[in-house]
């Protein structure tokens, strides 16, 4: 079959097109002929880091983690699913899970489930990692009806979908984003738009809340942004972030009472820790996409599956908006 693999761990191009043997399935795994995958942030981390990240893939490696397709093989002890079932899942490109960037995959069976049946492989392959990530965060905060949640980068691939789960959840909804491009899409999926580059945090905090704070803040840009995450918050409120990768002083976080969760949705594919906890997620996000309720959002450009570095190069630019999408 045909596969994109590294070689090297590095920040230039290293992905090249090569044959490689069909994979078998093992106990526990099905084979899933790949029809579109999409790129995430910790996919370019492993290719550029490599050997820094304790997660990291032996080479010559296939990465990619997200996915879409249809079984072909199911092994002897798999009764879930069958063969000619249309699936999505995050289930490789990491550790000792072989990627998605390839025409097969064999997958973990806890790492999948049933495609969303309103939409395509592409949009669907655009799901998983951010889905997942964007629900446990949520969750972990306790999200219950009419709380006020403010989403940081409502536009971004995690972003665009906390929004969405928020609203689906009964909550008032607002996001910060700038241009207008990216404020539109805010606004046409349910959140109230903040441009974060024209408002402070004060002044959004004063205008939407009455100075009272946020119930939840979904802070997926993190980094020193979480600062501002917990300027926003209210007292005893709740923070989630998925990059926090950083020393920074919490004074602010205890004299407000603050919860933080951090969200590291890897864990159960590096540690086979609980995995079947991403399968039941996944199962639920197709519930509410068929239900009208998710809609992921797709990059303007698609690439195909032997310009992945291309790809990669689009979501590191910065200039897309919503999952930048491999298709097979």
């Amino acid at each position: 079959m045909k596969a994109m693999i590294i070689n090297a761990f590095d920040d230039s191009d290293v992905f090249e097109q090569v044959e490689v043997a069909k994979p078998r399935v093992s106990s526990g795994q099905v084979l899933v002929k790949i029809a579109a995958s999409s790129v995430n942030t910790v996919d370019m981390m492993i290719r550029q880091m490599g050997t820094d990240l304790p997660f990291a893939p032996a080479l010559p490696a296939i990465l990619g983690m997200d996915f879409a397709g249809t079984i072909e093989a199911v092994a002897d002890d798999v009764t879930k699913f069958k063969v000619g079932d249309d699936v999505y899942g995050c289930a490789g490109g990491l550790g000792e899970l072989t990627g998605s960037l390839a025409e097969y995959m064999a997958a973990d069976v806890n790492l999948i489930a049933l495609k969303p049946k309103s939409i395509s492989m592409q949009q669907a392959a655009a799901i998983p990692l951010v889905g997942i990530t964007a629900y446990e965060g949520l969750t972990r905060a306790g999200i219950q009806q009419h709380q006020k949640v403010l989403v940081h980068g409502g536009a971004g691939g995690v972003g665009h979908v906390a929004l969405q789960l928020a609203k689906a959840f009964g909550a008032k909804v607002y996001a910060t984003g700038s241009g207008e491009q990216k404020l539109s899409l805010i606004e046409s999926l349910g959140a109230k738009a903040i441009n974060y580059r024209s408002e402070t945090v004060a002044d959004y905090v004063e205008k939407y809340t009455d100075n009272a704070g946020f119930d939840i803040v979904f802070d997926s840009v993190g980094g020193e942004n979480i600062a501002a995450s917990f300027e926003a918050a209210a007292l005893n409120g709740q923070v989630a972030t998925t990059v926090s990768l950083l020393e920074m002083d919490l004074s602010t976080a205890h004299l407000k009472g603050l919860s933080l969760h951090v969200v590291f949705m890897l864990i159960p594919m590096i540690h086979n820790h609980q995995r079947q906890q991403h399968g039941k997620i996944l199962s639920l996000l197709a519930e509410l996409v068929d239900a009208g309720k998710l809609q992921p959002i797709l990059d303007e450009q698609v690439f195909a599956l032997n310009d992945v570095a291309k790809a990669h190069d689009r979501l590191a630019s910065g200039k897309a908006i919503g999952k930048v999408v491999v298709v097979n």
